[in-house]
């Protein structure tokens, strides 16, 4: 028996059908659907899954390069897997797949940093395996392009190799094995899940299909599974924690997260968000001998939609850490919280911890402190900084022979880039011929050019692109965010950081910080000095807009926004401590109204509008409502649960079952007594068999009533049976007879079905 490599069974075996399915087969008995093959239709939904599962790989390469590679990489796999199947039996398959599996795991660690790599052993591969299926993204491994170039063949392979051969069950378990990895890392997209979920099912179900014949009846189950995993995985988070969330957004005015909420308390990874909040809570006070920024965390890879930090973090064991390259001052902060701290706030660059926390603080890569555990208002935590010291003389006089872990960290920018952001770039560095010329240029240019608003609405696509083309305003993550992008573009090294500006200034050495004054900004990396920090979101439109909120905050008694030096009786004037300047920007202000306009009352008490309320907003062009077209991805929801009800409705035979209720319950009487007759005995006919039995074959209309009778069946209800007898075989019945027996019906139905009783008496 020779063995056919589509379907994986014996070429003189044909697939059963099941009796009564009205299954459409080929002459060599193989199931069709509208004339293809249904296992091609299995292969096809088995190729969807694949995709989503490399198109989810795609996008990591797309951000940490590679994706040419990656390409051809997974189209040189899928072409030998084809070729490979119509040769090779999946013992041999299995043999290569292990192989590429060896091949690519060699070649991440030989790409691994040497630092890296003399922490490798066997505990800490599992202990990476585990984080990866717990929520770490693959972008925050450092080689990243490596790890995704490495892990495409041997997945790709065998999944495509048994889809192939007609395995379609195991072809969708290593497929879709892949992609649920991708979900638990939270890599994979809500659309990309949906998409995958949907092809597997459709590929089990059509492999299903052609085993067992086309039936009406199985399509129909087909259709209505496939629509309620679309439906449910649009709208329900499967997985708690990871990166999965509902396709379909809420409606109505949502709760805005604050920035504090989304950049400070943020860990590894930074999603841009749209409208935000600014909150006056009070979260720590500070006692320094310099005022300061107080950073909390560094992130180093761009995505399109956020930022990243890669990298690992090590236990801090006291001593002293290495700082800036260049001359530096010390700097020393004692940190109270007033509310739980998940960070640990500190002047840049930190080189000491002592305190309640100091055995319990781990370094990040990018050199800042972060608390193992939350620290409590009942502790705190001194830090000793390097502050660098350095003129806009000192930092033009750099050069850019930028060392190699720079270059790699802080210079990438995703494939997808377009060129007219470098061209942008390009254009507004036009005239600036060191590093810090162009970073004093950009961060100049993006305060002149763009208004400073805590209400916008999220764009699709890259951030900083949309902001500097499609946006007029936005607040601190799209200005730090698109300065960094433009910088890179122009190949000077900048990082996206998180923390707190200074806060309110209550004593020569203290302050108070309240959650308003988180904020993102940009570091830019200069040769013999280190990272020097810029400010491109505009400072006084900012200031302004939380002194507002914190009068407000106050203004309403909200609880928390204030301690015992900053009442509002103890300071009538209230002191914001002046934003310490590490550059020299000599550049000042346009003066334009998009620099100083004030925030509106919507953006100071952080209401988002709904897409409704956006759309409707006031045009002078045209009179009337213009209704919002619902998103894409809701009208595709929207589809496929339509498809489901359609096929449960089939299925289910719901449309008849419906229209029988119909005609049970109402009868309208027509201009022909004997019709209304007939149609009423018809309704009493189906109410008796409901409570009783059924007419059976040859069995006359009085038989069966005379035999009902002798079980309780009342005198009127023979009497419709006569009245049936008389119009079909006799000399007709009169209006008043079709009315008595439309009665007698109305009444039994009324009676014996308890739904319709419920309802209609």
């Amino acid at each position: 028996m020779s063995t056919d490599t589509r379907t994986g069974r014996g070429s003189n075996q044909s697939s059963p059908s099941r009796p009564g399915a009205h299954s459409a087969t080929t002459e060599a008995g193989e199931s069709t659907l509208l004339g293809v093959p249904v296992s091609m239709f299995a292969v096809a939904a088995t190729f969807v899954l694949l995709g989503s599962f490399l198109s989810v790989l795609y996008e990591v390469t797309d951000v940490v390069g590679g994706r040419s590679e990656f390409i051809l990489i997974a189209g040189v796999t899928v072409v030998a897997a084809t070729a490979i199947a119509r040769l090779f039996r999946p013992r041999a398959a299995f043999g290569l797949t292990a192989v590429l599996l060896g091949v690519g795991f060699v070649a991440y660690i030989l790409a691994l940093p040497k630092s890296q790599l003399a922490l490798l052993s066997p505990e800490q591969l599992v202990a990476d395996s585990v984080a990866l299926l717990s929520g770490l993204s693959v972008l925050r491994l450092l080689s990243a392009d490596v790890w995704a170039l490495a892990v495409t063949p041997a997945p790709t392979f065998l999944a495509w190799y048994l889809a192939v051969r007609g395995r379609i069950a195991p072809a969708v378990a290593v497929a879709g094995g892949g992609l649920g990895m991708f979900v638990l890392t939270g890599d994979a997209s809500g659309a990309l899940t949906l998409a995958g979920v949907a092809a597997g099912i459709a590929a089990l179900g059509f492999d299903s299909l052609d085993r067992y014949g086309v039936g009406g009846g199985q399509l129909d189950v087909l259709a209505i599974v496939l629509a309620s995993m679309i439906v449910l995985s649009a709208t329900v988070t499967v997985l708690p924690g990871t990166g999965g969330s509902p396709i379909l957004p809420s409606h109505g005015v949502a709760e805005q997260p604050t920035v504090e909420a989304n950049l400070v308390s943020a860990t590894d990874r930074i999603s841009v968000v749209g409208s935000i909040s600014l909150s006056p809570d009070v979260r720590f006070e500070v006692e320094s001998t310099a005022p300061s920024y107080w950073k909390t965390a560094s992130f180093d890879r761009y995505t399109g939609d956020g930022w990243v930090r890669t990298g690992d973090t090590k236990p801090y064991t006291g001593g002293r850490l290495s700082g800036p390259e260049g001359p530096s001052r010390l700097v020393q902060q004692t940190v109270t919280p007033k509310t739980p701290l998940d960070s640990m706030p500190a002047a840049w660059r930190p080189v000491a911890v002592s305190g309640d926390v100091e055995s319990e603080t781990v370094v990040t890569q990018q050199g800042n402190f972060r608390p193992t555990r939350t620290v409590g208002t009942d502790e705190n935590y001194t830090v000793t900084s390097e502050v660098p010291q350095y003129t806009p003389a000192s930092l033009r006089r750099t050069g850019t022979d930028y060392p190699d872990e720079i270059r790699e960290r802080y210079l990438g920018l995703p494939d997808s880039t377009s060129d007219r952001v470098r061209e942008r770039a390009a254009e507004i560095t036009a005239e600036a011929e060191t590093p810090y010329d162009k970073a004093v240029a950009v961060e100049t240019w993006l305060q002149e050019n763009k208004r400073y608003s805590l209400q916008v609405s999220r764009p699709e696509g890259d951030i900083a692109e949309s902001f500097l083309f499609e946006m007029d305003a936005g607040y601190c993550t799209y200005y730090a965010s698109t300065m960094v992008v433009l910088l890179r573009s122009e190949g000077v090294p900048a990082r996206f950081v998180t923390g707190y500006t200074t806060g309110e200034r209550v004593g020569d050495d203290e302050y108070v910080v309240r959650g308003l004054d988180s904020h993102a900004w940009v570091e830019v990396y200069f040769e013999d000095t280190g990272w020097v920090r810029f400010d491109p979101t505009p400072a006084a439109p900012r200031q302004s807009a939380e002194s507002q909120a914190l009068t407000d905050a106050r203004e309403e008694g909200q609880p928390g926004v204030d301690t015992n030096e900053t009442e509002p009786q103890a300071n009538d004037q209230e002191e914001i401590t002046p934003v310490p300047s590490e550059t020299a920007n000599t550049t000042a202000a346009n003066g334009t109204s998009n620099v100083d306009l004030p925030p509106s009352l919507d953006e100071r008490l952080g209401i988002t509008p709904t897409a409704e309320a956006t759309a409707a907003e006031p045009d002078d062009t045209e009179d009337g409502f213009v209704p919002t077209l619902p998103s894409r991805e809701t009208m595709l929801v929207g589809l496929a649960a339509a498809v489901g009800v359609v096929a449960g409705a089939r299925r289910t035979r719901a449309p008849a079952h419906i229209r029988l209720a119909a005609l049970l319950v109402y009868q309208r009487r027509t201009d022909s007594p004997t019709r209304d007759v007939f149609r009423a005995y018809d309704r009493l006919e189906h109410v008796l068999a409901r409570e009783y039995r059924p007419r059976r074959q040859g069995e006359t209309v009085r038989h069966y009533l005379d035999a009902l009778s002798r079980v309780g069946l009342d005198e009127r209800t023979r009497q419709v049976g006569r009245l049936y007898e008389r119009a079909k075989y006799g000399d007709g019945v009169a209006r008043a007879d079709a009315d008595e027996a439309i009665s007698v019906a109305d009444a039994a139905v009324r009676s014996r079905l308890p739904v319709v009783r419920r309802l209609l008496t």
